[in-house]
């Protein structure tokens, strides 16, 4: 073929170019006229010799070419890309090696500017090259071009496609496209509504984005509905339109006169006034509506105004005509199937919605069990009202920072980092202990004040030490992405990693609690210290282990959180609030109370968010009112306490 095409190539080409030239420079010369002065009726013609080539550089060359990014030199018309756009000389590059092949000012070169027309003729001969690849990556960047914007033309390549495509993930892409491109450009009703039908039940964007438009409606009027008209649903002025819009309708469409605006009657009357009087009444009477009206009524009638609409002409005018939806979309049978099928789709959409918000809601309830858990440890069994509990929180966030500036490897940072943040927060705690709640026992008040003056000591020196700006605590890659069932439902990887850990955990301490002599030791001092006193077992070690317990775990939270949230000195305070209530309503000492209390914690904060989306912080204030009032008939919580402690 590249014989036949020289032989009609250009006399004044040299053997010496012709020899130099590389395939596919050698067959843009061949019909070098055609590709310099395209036009929609003759670009084919390059198209299809370029195609049967099966060159390696045709795709870039019909990209560059659609892109107006193809140059021709001048003095021996050579095709070639040009590197630096816009400097001077201009770098030229060979179209078939890559090369460099000298330079050039911008006019020794000819840009070439393809029209819209040839633009569109060139697109299609690159999405059918890409879709004839053997590659199925090429395949299915083509079907993503044609996805983002789909053409008529586009819809016998993709059937040609799908009868002979192998390859299961380039399936899976033309199987969802295909039914757009028919129900858009296909002119067979009954195929439309087959590929509509075949849409039953898929909830993607896409699928959604192919039904809507065939619902689009217009609103209009006639003296009666029209034959052959394809209605959606006929007004009824003063029920599903206002009698005020019907009659600026009917205006609008020059089947009524024009209201006549209160302004206009007044500059009217003020224009008419001769001697004092104006429409036969005296100026001085024209103080209300009514008499303005009368007044206006005889120019009208003198033929000095023009006439204004009385309410039973617009009563009338109204009555007198039909007011009705009409689809855009001629097709009755197109839009009756768009609509069974998009409702069915917004029903099955409106559950995953559901789904997806309890998966929100459940990700927050285990973000919150993680952060109340050590609070419901402490509190439960030592009665301490901890405030400075957010800033274990925010020291374990910190812990998790600082070992990823000195652990490069995110996984393996994070995986230090966990049982470093529970060591250092463990040991703060049992400080903390040892040094100031020891000393409070049984004295809740002064217990709250001193934790709340160490809170605000730990956030001064977080301050002092890291500054006030946040802090990148980075997840690893794998934990960068989301898990996705369909376009409604996804969840961040992150999420389900919190909500594993926070599984964890609960079995955990549960193990701790009701399998080992620790919690068995803990949960005799929780019923009855002085009991347990007596059988020897030392609540005063007890209550360090205990705080030290509750402390660390804390820590652990800060790192998950810390994953997520920005980690600065007052991380703490945001979720101290929604720990406490977790534990007041799940009920004191309890993890399963806790468990159950953070599940309905954040699950309701999310319910509420999604009602009133653009103001979260009141999500939190309905909280705390729901907490008050659930306080009111559930004292002790859905778990209350039990033993002889539960009547302290």
């Amino acid at each position: 073929m590249l014989g036949l095409l020289l032989l009609i190539a250009p006399a004044s080409r040299t053997q010496a170019q012709d020899t130099a030239a590389g395939p596919l420079q050698t067959l843009l010369q061949a019909q070098a006229d055609l590709v310099a002065n395209a036009s929609r009726g003759t670009v084919q013609q390059v198209l299809d010799a370029l195609i049967a080539s099966d060159l390696d550089g045709v795709p870039t060359l019909l990209t560059r070419w659609q892109a107006r990014a193809l140059y021709q030199r001048s003095s021996d018309g050579l095709f070639v890309y040009v590197e630096t756009e816009g400097a001077n000389p201009l770098t030229l590059i060979d179209i078939d090696t890559g090369a460099e092949v000298g330079t050039a000012s911008s006019r020794e070169v000819a840009q070439l500017r393809p029209n819209r027309g040839v633009q569109t003729v060139i697109a299609s001969a690159l999405v059918e090259f890409q879709l004839s690849s053997e590659d199925p990556a090429d395949r299915l960047a083509a079907l993503a071009a044609i996805s983002r914007a789909p053409e008529d033309f586009h819809l016998p390549i993709l059937q040609d496609l799908m009868a002979t495509e192998t390859d299961d993930d380039v399936l899976e892409v033309a199987e969802v496209l295909l039914p757009r491109l028919i129900i858009a450009f296909d002119r067979d009703d009954a195929d439309r509504v087959a590929a509509i039908e075949s849409l039953a039940g898929n909830v993607s964007i896409a699928a959604r984005a192919a039904l809507n438009p065939l619902l689009v409606t217009t609103t209009e009027v006639a003296a009666s509905l029209p034959d052959g008209a394809n209605i959606a649903r006929v007004l009824e002025p003063g029920a599903g339109l206002s009698r005020e819009a019907a009659y600026a309708m009917l205006v609008a469409a020059e089947l009524a006169p024009p209201l006549i605006p209160r302004a206009q009657i007044r500059e009217t009357l003020a224009a008419q006034v001769v001697d004092g009087r104006v429409g036969g009444l005296p100026v001085a009477q024209l103080n209300t509506e009514d008499a303005r009206d009368r007044a206006y009524a005889a120019l009208v009638a003198e033929g000095l105004a023009p006439p204004a609409p009385t309410d039973a002409e617009i009563d009338a005018a109204v009555s007198s005509h039909v007011f009705y939806e009409v689809y855009r979309e001629p097709s009755q049978a197109v839009t009756t199937a768009a609509r069974a099928t998009l409702d069915g789709i917004e029903t099955r959409v409106g559950l995953f919605r559901v789904l997806d918000l309890s998966l929100d809601g459940l990700s927050l309830a285990s973000i919150y069990f993680l952060a109340a858990i050590g609070l419901a440890i402490t509190f439960g069994v030592m009665g301490v009202i901890n405030m400075a509990h957010g800033e274990f929180i925010m020291i374990g966030a910190y812990t998790g920072y600082v070992v990823q500036t000195l652990v490069p490897d995110y996984t393996l940072s994070i995986a230090i980092a966990i049982p470093l943040a529970f060591m250092v927060t463990f040991a703060g705690g049992v400080a903390m202990e040892r040094l100031v709640i020891r000393w409070l026992y049984h004295r809740p008040l002064e217990t709250l004040l001193a934790t709340f003056g160490i809170s605000i000591a730990l956030q001064q020196i977080v301050r002092q030490i890291f500054g006030t700006q946040a802090r990148p605590l980075t997840p690893p890659e794998w934990l960068a992405g989301s898990v996705s069932l369909n376009d409604v439902v996804s969840i961040s990887s992150i999420r389900i990693a919190i909500f594993l850990l926070g599984v964890v955990f609960f079995v955990a301490l549960w193990l701790t609690l009701n399998r080992t002599r620790l919690g068995l030791e803990v949960r005799a001092v929780t019923q009855n210290p002085r009991m347990a006193a007596s059988m020897g077992i030392n609540p005063d070690r007890i209550n360090m282990l205990t705080f030290g317990l509750g402390s660390g775990i804390a820590g652990i939270a800060g790192v998950a959180i810390g994953l997520f949230a920005q980690v600065v000195p007052d991380l703490g305070s945001n979720y101290i609030v929604q720990s406490f209530m977790t534990v007041v309503v799940g009920g004191v000492g309890n993890i399963f109370g806790t468990l159950i209390g953070a599940g309905m914690i954040g699950g309701l904060q999310k319910y509420i968010e999604w009602l009133n989306p653009t103001n979260t912080l009141a999500a939190q204030t309905y909280m705390i009112l729901f907490v008050i009032l659930f306080i009111q008939f559930r004292p002790r919580g859905i778990i209350a306490l039990r033993g002889r402690a539960a009547g302290d």
